[in-house]
């Protein structure tokens, strides 16, 4: 893995990781689901239940999820040579697994997020990670070197 693809994989997960949160957060103010609490929320985490930590250090845990999530993708467009068509498949195959991370979020938090089986939840959930999915080709053509030159 190189410095470049790095850089390249880190700010892809930083606009695509930011585009999911505002989106959840939009939809959290629209329909009072708290999505967006469920997005970020840590206090499951040993060490982390009892503290009230502000909304920028619970994003900032979320959009380091996804700068790990950019930068596998940028590696793996580049080393397993994946075409303009293919990168659309594999970040649904990367992206995918995130939208069942509902359930143990849900089952685990501490906070007031929305339950198990809150068929709305789940749909706007789903919604925002297909949003991130889908986004992650375009920023890798806008922002990779590989990108820019197929």
């Amino acid at each position: 893995m190189t410095f470049r693809q790095i850089g390249s994989g880190t700010l892809i997960g930083l606009v695509s990781g930011t585009l999911l949160g505002l989106f959840l957060k939009w939809m959290q103010v629209l329909t009072g689901i708290k999505v967006y609490v469920l997005l970020l929320n840590v206090d499951f985490i040993p060490g982390f239940g009892n503290k009230d930590l502000p909304e920028w250090v619970e994003c900032l845990f979320h959009l380091v999820i996804s700068c790990a999530i950019g930068v596998v993708f940028v590696y793996m467009m580049e080393k397993l040579k994946v075409s303009s068509s293919g990168s659309w498949l594999l970040s649904l195959v990367l992206t995918v697994p995130t939208v069942f991370l509902y359930f143990p979020l849900s089952h685990l938090a501490i906070k007031d997020v929305p339950g198990l089986m809150y068929g709305e939840a789940i749909f706007l959930w789903t919604a925002g990670h297909i949003l991130y999915a889908l986004s992650l080709p375009p920023l890798f053509h806008l922002f990779s070197a590989r990108g820019s030159s197929t």
